[in-house]
């Protein structure tokens, strides 16, 4: 059975130092759930576990409780108020049947003058608490910002997909009926397509978001050409959304090595970020400059620019502001690839009005196409 002379705190004493201590020590028992002290309470004295087990706990916005610490036999716990004259800072529970020895604040004062070894041990175990408490919180902020992230994503992928699985469920119906004429069930036909095209972005953004860390597939390209590439195939797209693509300035003939997979979701992200904000016979242009070091390529729209209230976190996940639909991942997925292709993105309002997206890639030809 553990007594104060095996206690951690006091297994170090000599005799003639312990004695004065054991005789004014007090026993106290404690049931199941009883609180041995609280929040407020006097900060009269430390307690030593002789048997059972106490849970030290906190209130968190004056609401929940949280425990972050369980002193077992042989522990000691209390141990702040022999240091400061302040009322207890947290609860202490008995988590099990408990059997404890109080040791007035008085009486360890004392003791501290006689031995500066107990002294020393005292602030060692102090040290102790708040390292380990200082982590306990550490881990447990880091659950909640888990938890709230992955429900912040979880209410963004529902709300998303709520959105087009509608219209196409609308749709089908429309679509299925038998005296539907053609031009009707065309017209269906596409809006399911397009809508099925909505989720199939939604979805490639989510698995790109949540890859995490992976190999670049590097390889050398044409980046004039790449760019022609990207273009025509967005033009197909835009048309049908009354929005224009131009290449403002003849793209660099340089050839580089980049993924050419993430590369082009770059520029699909950046431009279906604009698209969704443009109004009807909106344009989007592409600007690009070099230097010896770099490569500059821009993403100019007509659109009313970057809201102050979100030009601040327009690359953090989750950020969207006046869009119908998407999961603001896109933003924040261009600037990891980006800085996986050890370049910076940053966006800006063009005095001129509209939007401008751009990113720098570093030069690293490995010839000129």
């Amino acid at each position: 059975m553990v007594s104060l002379a095996s206690a951690e705190l006091f297994r170090l004493l000599k005799p003639e130092e312990l004695a004065p201590v054991s005789r004014a020590v007090q026993e106290r028992l404690f049931t199941t759930g009883q609180e041995i002290f609280r929040e407020g309470d006097p900060g009269d004295g430390l307690y030593v576990v002789v048997e059972g087990l106490v849970e030290i706990s906190g209130l968190i916005n004056n609401e929940q409780r949280l425990v972050f610490s369980q002193v077992a036999p042989g522990g000691v716990f209390g141990e702040m108020a022999v240091i400061e004259q302040l009322p207890r800072s947290a609860c202490a529970t008995a988590a099990l049947p408990t059997r404890v020895l109080f040791v007035s604040r008085a009486v360890m004062q004392a003791l501290i003058e006689r031995s500066p070894a107990f002294a020393a041990a005292l602030l060692q175990l102090v040290s102790h608490r708040l390292r380990e408490f200082n982590q306990h919180y550490l881990r447990e902020v880091v659950q909640a910002e888990r938890l709230a992230a992955v429900g912040r994503f979880a209410r963004s992928i529902v709300h998303d997909l709520k959105n087009p699985l509608s219209i196409i469920s609308l749709t089908s119906e429309m679509f299925g009926k038998a005296d539907a004429p053609p031009v009707q069930r065309a017209s269906a036909q596409a809006r399911i397509k397009k809508q099925v095209e909505r989720i199939n972005d939604l979805i490639t953004d989510v698995l790109q978001f949540t890859q995490g860390d992976r190999s670049l597939a590097r390889a050398p390209m044409n980046y004039a050409r790449f760019v022609e590439q990207i273009a025509a195939e967005l033009r197909a797209e835009l048309e049908l959304k009354s929005v224009s693509l131009v290449i403002g300035n003849p793209p660099p003939e340089i050839i580089l090595n980049f993924d050419a997979k993430l590369l082009r979701r770059v520029f699909m992200n950046l431009v279906h970020n604009a698209v969704d904000v443009l109004p009807d016979n909106g344009n989007i242009t592409f600007w690009f400059s070099q230097d010896v070091e770099t490569i500059r390529t821009e993403v100019r729209d007509n659109g009313s620019g970057i809201a102050p209230e979100i030009a601040g976190k327009l690359f953090q996940p989750f950020a969207t502001h006046g869009k119908a639909h998407g999961t603001g991942l896109g933003l924040s997925i261009c600037k990891k690839i980006i800085e996986d292709h050890d370049g910076n993105i940053n966006a800006q309002n063009d005095p001129a009005g509209g939007a401008v997206f751009s990113f720098i890639l570093p030069v690293a030809a490995v010839g000129c196409g």
